[in-house]
């Protein structure tokens, strides 16, 4: 892991220890981090995947509507954390890179500093129940 906030790395370090699927950018937007939870659901281990641009992850892990259609990045909620710095949350399907379709919920946040300062985002997202 690059050099990094202490409020970036221990996001990590909790992540790391979570059973819930956790994705973790930088200001820039770029996937720094998922964790095992997350591998499982999107089909594809952090290691094999590396960290990645927005316009990477953002379409990558294919997320739909319930018609079917692709959902642009600007439309998800770790997205829409990064712009605003503010919590967001949306539920939707993704294709996973093995193929798997799965309805989710997402509800993302920003990293904000005791100074203040913006240091990146998180999304939590698990598997929904509702169709």
């Amino acid at each position: 892991m690059a050099a990094y906030e202490i409020e970036v790395i221990l996001t990590r370090q909790l992540a790391d220890c979570l059973s819930i699927p956790i994705f973790i950018t930088d200001t820039t937007g770029r996937l720094i981090f998922y964790n095992e939870p997350a591998e499982v659901l999107l089909g594809s281990r952090y290691e094999e995947t590396g960290e990645m641009p927005v316009e990477t992850w953002s379409t990558v892990f294919k997320p739909i509507d319930e018609h079917g259609k692709e959902i642009p990045p600007a439309e998800l909620p770790l997205v829409i954390t990064l712009k605003t710095c503010s919590p967001h949350h949306k539920s939707f399907w993704i294709e996973s890179l093995q193929g798997k379709i799965e309805k989710i919920s997402v509800t993302s946040y920003p990293i904000i500093g005791r100074t203040g300062k913006f240091q990146g985002a998180v999304a939590i997202f698990w598997e929904s129940k509702e169709k």
